[in-house]
């Protein structure tokens, strides 16, 4: 195991963390299929900062909607090493509200097909993408898309068409489908096009290992082949429970037991060049999410 009081990267981001308030302060939807545990940026600074990771993109979880009063209190927290991905309602919002978020540190909004059974899905995704391409601003900001490799690849025509940046989590959510596979096919060449993005994030939603730290190789290696300039990483921390836990409105499930040191640790090696972490890790999320450059990179 690496020595984790060395960073790895200092100044790496980590491009897809949930932060969970007190369900006191920051009530979480009466309909959500369990009750999330607290996870405050400081537990996340106290894991992440000794390996190096110190930027961070929050991004809204499922179990609050629309409100982003925890999302914000966290941005507020991190300054300018943070930034938002937010869920709004297309319809009732307008461009204002999304320029008075970027003063924030907000610059995505997501588009979640993953964690609630949606009929048509890549239907829905196109219309989605339909929909909010007129209050997206035009400069800095761009889509995060959660949706199976299957949905992706259908909705892949209005995916193409986008014309702002499209970000998708978590390798794109292959299943049983490798690289190879017609559906991998599909989402490769999505990952080709200039202005889509893929998130190397939660291994553990990719496989049937539902603790898994290691990348899947095929699929890394098809992105970083595909899309270098495009990749970044995401921890998904604090791991939300599997989604095969029987769902319990009233019940605080635990989170998944996974070590953050070795789930970046894991990455580093699978991908085998400092070079490339370091593209990945660093210099794709400041092209990506707008971050400064390091001051020691600065001065150079």
């Amino acid at each position: 195991m690496a020595d984790i009081s060395k960073p790895l990267f200092p100044g790496a981001c980590d491009a897809h963390v949930h932060i969970v308030g007190s369900a006191d302060r920051f009530p979480q939807l009466a309909h959500a299929p369990y009750i999330a545990r607290t996870a405050t940026v400081q537990s996340l600074r106290a894991i992440a900062e000794p390996v190096g990771l110190s930027r961070f993109v929050v991004v809204q979880p499922s179990f609050y909607g629309t409100d982003h009063s925890c999302l914000l209190n966290a941005l507020d927290q991190l300054g300018d090493s943070g930034r938002g991905v937010v869920v709004v309602e297309a319809a009732s919002t307008r461009s204002r509200t999304l320029d008075s978020y970027a003063k924030r540190g907000i610059c995505g909004l997501r588009l979640n097909f993953y964690s609630s059974p949606v009929t048509d899905a890549h239907r829905k995704l196109e219309r989605s993408l339909l929909e909010i391409r007129d209050i997206v601003p035009a400069v800095g900001w761009h889509v995060e898309v959660i949706a199976r490799a299957q949905t992706l690849a259908a909705a892949a025509a209005a995916i193409g068409q986008s014309e702002v940046p499209i970000v998708i989590d978590h390798y794109g959510l292959p299943e049983n489908e490798a690289p190879s596979d017609p559906t991998g096919r599909a989402l490769l060449a999505l990952a080709a096009a200039p202005h889509v993005w893929i998130k190397l994030s939660a291994p553990y939603r990719v496989g049937s290992d539902q603790l898994a730290t290691l990348p899947p190789a095929e699929w890394l290696e098809a992105f970083v082949q595909t899309a270098p300039d495009r990749c970044i990483w995401g921890s998904d921390w604090p791991h939300t429970p599997p989604r095969n836990d029987p769902p319990d409105k009233n019940k605080m499930l635990p989170y998944r037991n996974i070590a953050y040191h070795r789930l970046i640790d894991d990455f580093v090696d699978a991908v085998g060049s400092a070079e490339l972490a370091h593209r990945i890790l660093i210099e794709n999320p400041i092209r990506l999410y707008g971050f400064p450059r390091p001051p020691a990179e600065r001065s150079e």
